[in-house]
Formats: structure tokens, sequence, C-alpha cells
């Protein structure tokens, strides 16, 4: 029987791989995302119903537009049977058409299903949404693709992060341990 660990893990490896199929594998038919987005330069629905149109949102046009897609769980992953889970996510991603890179942070909190352990609702919060020239993708890049994935460590992410002025506000956030 799958778990809550390998849900989140499905879910991160459809989304970054542009891989739908793999929805299955992390989400119920029927189950529920709603977003939070406290950034004016990235935008979703704020609520979704169901796997498929779940799948169109978070990984078919996410794959339209973004490349290079690294999203980290900035928590050690949870228990088998968990029935919810919370932590700080972190993705490096390029823009397909500008070729800008994006480094953005946020929240999760997932709810899975007691008896199949897939996600029925997730929440995603998008604190910080950083957009950078592309002269620093390869930077973002390096960086992001040297951290272990999925599960990182926010020490692990401060500590390697490029020095750049416009991701100040990612490493406070990242830093920072409480879940607010």
């Amino acid at each position: 029987m799958p778990h809550a660990q390998q849900a989140i893990e499905q879910y991160i490896r459809a989304k970054d791989g542009n891989r739908p199929h793999l929805l299955a594998q992390a989400f119920t038919a029927e189950a529920i995302l709603d977003m939070v987005v406290r950034t004016g330069s990235i935008s979703f629905p704020g609520h979704v119903e169901g796997r498929t149109a779940i799948g169109e949102v978070l990984v078919s046009r996410f794959g339209q537009a973004f490349e290079n897609v690294y999203t980290f769980c900035l928590d050690t992953p949870p228990p088998a049977d968990a029935s919810s889970f919370q932590c700080k996510w972190l993705v490096a991603m390029s823009d397909k058409q500008s070729g800008e890179a994006r480094v953005g942070c946020g929240f999760y909190d997932w709810q899975f299903n007691p008896q199949s352990r897939l996600t029925e609702h997730l929440t995603i919060t998008i604190e910080h949404m950083k957009t950078l020239p592309a002269r620093d993708v390869s930077a973002i890049m390096a960086w992001a693709s040297r951290l272990d994935y999925p599960w990182c460590s926010r020490e692990a992410v401060v500590g390697g992060m490029p020095d750049l002025e416009a991701l100040r506000e990612v490493v406070q956030f990242v830093a920072t341990p409480e879940l607010q």
C-alpha cells in the first residue's frame, strides 16, 4: 500500500518532470487543491477539484511554461501512516519563454485518505516567487541540482544558495524554522 511519503514524492515527480500520469499515485480521484498565492508574480486558480483538473493546473499547464524544475520539501518525510503533513517547500525553475530564473517558497498542507494514503486535500501557499534575469539561471540550476531531492534541510538550501539580492526574502523565509 502506498504511504504519505510516496504520495508526496509522486506529486513532485509528476510536477517537476511534466508527468501527469504519476498523479494517480499521489491523489485520490476526487482530491481537492486549494491555492493561496501571496505574490503577484505567478497565478493559479484558488480552488481545483479532481485529480484530472489538478494535473491540468499543476503539471500540464505548469510544464508548458517552466522547465528545469526542482521542488524541495524542507523537512524530513512524514511517517507512513500520516493522516496529514505540513512543511515548507522551495522551487527553482526557468521560464521557457523568457529564459528567466524563478525561485519560490511557501507551505504545503497535505491531508491523506486513511485507506489509500493518497492525498485527498492539498493546500499550497505561495509566499514568495522571485524572478531573476536569465544570466542567473546557471547559478540557480547549479545550486538546485546539488541539493538532496526532494527532501532537503533548510540549512542545506540556505547554505548553498547563490548570494543574490533578489533572493533575500526567500532566504529569510526558508531559514525561519516555524510553520506560519
